[in-house]
């Protein structure tokens, strides 16, 4: 298994001395997600978490939406990371390609080389398009989720509830967190990795791994901004409130009124801004 972190030498320069001394960067390692055996997508990652990482992203995708459709995940023995499986074998485990099985009866999505992924900034899909695809194949509709209404009080403090329980990110400053918050503000899972596509993404798998999706009653709070594909993964996993430490992108907030997800940006102290969603906001409070 990869470490979390890795040692690199480095010059320092402080105040016109310089020194030399190792630095704890965070590690960084690609994951090839196979489908029964068949290579579907590569993502640059922190390792560990991989299976909840997989299990996760193929949430997001529509493949998965409960535990027993999941049949198993294990890793490759030998694998290298975009070799075709029929020559992939014999070597080191690499423990960077992991490949899913689905339980017997789950519809298995047609996969091309050049299949048409909403997921990421890259699919070439934009828009309209992209609004579509989440809505047509949402499985938990926000809309229809039991109703939480969340004190503006209680989103400041998440922040600093998040920073305090980030462990590698003291080491390193280089990790992107995403947490999972009940209602009353407990903490009930935060993951970290170099990529926040890929903390929320391991949330969401080790979620659907224990049985708790839909998320119905929690707010996901992410350590940057909130793209698009973190409103769609959010959307996806049935979670009613995403708040974010920075800017959303337009396409977000998009989503996020097409689909009834309340989205929070620039959370920062008591300051935020709620672009949707605002009747889960107890804005009566904050006056």
């Amino acid at each position: 298994m990869g470490r979390v972190t890795e040692r690199r030498r480095t010059i320092r320069i402080r105040d016109g001395a310089v020194s030399s001394r190792p630095d704890t960067l965070v590690a960084e390692e690609p994951l090839e997600i196979r489908l029964n055996g068949k290579p579907l997508a590569i993502t640059m990652r922190t390792p560990g978490d991989d299976f909840a990482l997989a299990a996760g992203f193929l949430v997001s995708e529509g493949v998965l939406g409960s535990a027993d459709e999941l049949q198993s995940i294990v890793y490759c023995a030998g694998a290298t990371v975009g070799a075709p499986p029929a020559v992939a074998g014999g070597g080191t485990n690499t423990y960077n390609v992991v490949d899913v099985r689905l339980a017997p009866g789950v519809p298995v999505p047609d996969i091309t080389l050049e299949r048409n992924v909403y997921t990421t900034s890259s699919c070439g899909l934009c828009g309209k398009a992209s609004l579509d695809a989440v809505r047509t194949t949402a499985r938990f509709p926000i809309a229809d989720t039991p109703p939480v209404r969340v004190e503006p009080s209680l989103l400041a403090a998440l922040p600093d509830r998040l920073r305090a329980a980030q462990r590698v990110f003291d080491r390193t400053g280089g990790l992107h967190a995403a947490a999972l918050f009940s209602e009353e503000g407990e903490l009930l899972d935060i993951r970290e990795d170099v990529g926040r596509h890929n903390a929320v993404d391991k949330l969401v798998g080790r979620a659907l791994q224990d049985g708790r999706l839909p998320l119905s009653r929690v707010i996901l709070l992410v350590s940057g901004r909130a793209s698009f594909e973190l409103a769609q993964k959010a959307v996806m996993a049935g979670i009613p409130v995403l708040a974010a430490v920075s800017a959303p992108s337009s396409l977000a907030v998009d989503l996020a009124a097409e689909t009834g997800l309340t989205l929070v940006g620039f959370l920062r102290g008591a300051n935020m801004n709620v672009y949707a969603g605002d009747e889960r906001i107890a804005l009566d409070s904050a006056v």
